[in-house]
């Protein structure tokens, strides 16, 4: 149903969210003015050897639990505003999507190739084109859809759920001495409560980036920011392989997206 396949989103920002976990790929650094406690193993590497594992730890991970919140001027209805979520390699994910310009919210459970996705009425008018919107709102209100990505804007929505991909996006970049990124380590802080390194520097569209590792325990990337011209994204790992949560909606809760496309050719 083509009034439907529109309501897409530009891949529920998963190339949003890839060009922040890319920010792990630097080539060189510069590790003048460490800060680092003498005695914490990790504080006393350099730059790069911080950066290549947490790059490492992250390629690594078999899930993680993901939020990222964006905040740059040119975040419209199609673009994540924030997400929360837990996803891992096989696809699985569940947690909301915001989307800017008051463009609503939408949960999203996905369980192998089964999406259920239930909007606010919000994203429905944003999403749904020519008033039928508010129609879809009222019918399928509190009600998750229910299909499997063979349907054009479930997998569209889905599509951030693979950690793989975003895995993939990280490694592909990593050997390219183009994307060389100085980074500069500084002294040991915190991140909710986690001891970290930052890692400051440049990114290739001259953004200011900083990486806030693990200084205890497993090097992991805790956050990632990314400011400058217009753009103040921030995203957040924790919950290292820890399993996604497996509950779906009930029958009773879902309605399947074939009767969405009924019901709004009806409108």
């Amino acid at each position: 149903m083509s009034k439907l396949s529109r309501t897409r989103p530009r891949a529920a920002g998963a190339a949003c969210t890839a060009a922040v976990l890319a920010l792990l790929v630097p080539a060189c650094s510069d590790d003048g003015g460490s800060g680092g406690d003498k005695g914490d193993s990790t504080a006393d590497l350099s730059a790069q050897e911080i950066s290549d594992r947490a790059k490492q730890e992250l390629l690594d991970a078999e899930s993680v639990h993901l939020t990222l919140t964006d905040k740059g001027r040119d975040v419209d209805k199609d673009d994540p505003a924030e997400m929360d979520l837990r996803l891992d390699r096989d696809g699985n994910c569940t947690g909301t999507l915001s989307f800017g310009a008051n463009g609503g919210t939408a949960e999203l459970v996905k369980q192998g190739d089964k999406v259920w996705m239930k909007p606010d009425e919000a994203f429905w008018k944003s999403q749904v084109p020519r008033g039928q919107g508010a129609a879809a709102a009222e019918l399928f209100k509190d009600r998750y859809v229910h299909g499997t990505t063979k349907n054009p804007m479930l997998k569209g929505l889905s599509e951030v759920c693979d950690l793989k991909e975003l895995q993939d996006d990280v490694s592909d970049d990593a050997g390219s001495d183009d994307d060389a990124k100085d980074l500069r380590k500084g002294a040991v802080t915190t991140v909710d409560g986690t001891r970290v390194i930052p890692l400051t520097g440049k990114d290739d569209d001259g953004k200011d980036t900083t990486l806030y590792v693990a200084a205890e325990g497993k090097p992991y990337l805790v956050r990632a920011t990314e400011k400058g011209d217009g753009t103040d994204r921030t995203t957040t790992l924790t919950d290292y392989d820890k399993p996604v949560p497996t509950k779906t909606p009930s029958a009773k809760d879902s309605v399947d997206v074939s009767k969405l496309e009924e019901q709004l050719r009806e409108v």
